[in-house]
């Protein structure tokens, strides 16, 4: 099969082998996948990833970077077939999505982070039957796509355990952020606080319903809120990870505040423990989605609840312009998501 693959730090184009389903796995042709920016990490820090999980635990242990591998765990396809003595759970023939994770055939993998599970930049992928989610007629597949980056959010958004006395303040409005905020709002949250150092992304989080934005630059969004009448953030969800940013919450939240830990940071994070101690502070540490997640997702992209065009940029790149799209996802101008169509070069 053709596909987009990392290999010792680069992404190449060429031919794979065809992955072959075994028991409890179906075979799916990739339509269409987004592009994460935890790919873009494995060309930069991706030994550096593996070393952790292997010295911490994690799920990238047994990944090698000198053997190419197929990237991509936002994704949507085409039922084709299953491995023997499968329950078939899903005709072929139709679309579907899942929790990007592989329990079957003797395999525990993450999809698109495995030499045995290839992701969506490649041509065929194979998933774990028991994760299939139909994707509902009519619905697009780029639209369809961004279930899974949608579905961290909400996971994430419902860590903090949200009351209706909250205000919420969502820190970083890439598509983690914007997940939060969507899941907030379906939960019936206000007000929410949006903070971001960049015009574009704070119009994003204004076109996904918060109700305020704040440049850190011109105002601390930890303390007292003037649109607010002086109140402050009781919960603040940290979407960006980078070091020194647990700390800087710590410091800045008022009594009581609950914080969710969202952004990935994978260098050392110091703070001071009795700040959050003398403060009477709580820390939830959000991971990825689980499946209630990814089929709240589905149903709200489906249904236009959750409108999340706005995330996608002007058209899908095939398979050629990957690393120049990857390459260039990271500027605050960059779209929330490209789409990826493996089905052309």
């Amino acid at each position: 099969m053709k596909a987009a693959y990392i290999q010792n730090g680069r992404v190449c184009v060429g031919e794979m082998p065809e992955p072959v389903p075994g028991k409890g796995q179906a075979l799916v042709r990739s339509l269409r996948c987004g592009m994460c920016a935890s790919e873009a990490h494995f060309l930069h820090a991706g030994q550096n990833v593996i070393d952790l999980s292997r010295q911490h635990g994690g799920a990238y242990a047994s990944l090698d970077m000198s053997r190419p591998f197929v990237p991509g765990h936002e994704y949507v396809g085409e039922v084709l077939d299953y491995g023997p003595g499968s329950a078939r759970t899903v005709k072929p023939g139709r679309k579907v999505t899942s929790v990007p994770v592989m329990r079957q055939g003797g395999a525990h993998a993450v999809i698109g982070f495995s030499h045995d599970c290839p992701g969506g930049f490649g041509e065929l992928m194979l998933l774990d039957e028991d994760a299939l989610m139909e994707v509902p007629d009519g619905l697009e597949d780029d639209l369809a796509a961004m279930t899974e980056p949608l579905a961290v959010g909400l996971e994430h958004a419902r860590r903090g355990m949200p009351g209706k006395d909250d205000v919420a303040l969502v820190v970083g409005c890439g598509a983690i952020g914007l997940g939060v905020i969507a899941g907030l709002k379906l939960m019936g949250i206000a007000p929410i606080v949006a903070a971001d150092f960049h015009e574009s992304r704070r119009n994003l989080a204004l076109r996904m319903g918060v109700d305020i934005v704040a440049d850190p630059r011109e105002i601390s969004p930890y303390g007292a809120l003037p649109a607010l009448n002086g109140k402050r953030a009781s919960l603040v969800y940290e979407c960006v990870g980078l070091p020194g940013l647990m700390q800087q919450i710590i410091s800045g939240v008022g009594f009581g505040a609950r914080i969710v830990m969202g952004g990935y940071c994978m260098e050392p994070e110091p703070f001071y423990v009795f700040s959050a101690q003398n403060k009477r502070l709580t820390v939830h540490f959000a991971a990825g989605e689980e499946k209630q997640d990814m089929e709240l997702a589905l149903r709200a992209i489906a249904d236009g609840r959750v409108d999340v065009r706005a995330w996608l940029g002007d058209a899908p790149v095939g398979l050629g312009g990957v690393a120049a799209a990857m390459a260039q996802m990271s500027g605050p101008l960059a779209p929330v998501r490209t789409v990826v169509d493996p089905g052309r070069l």
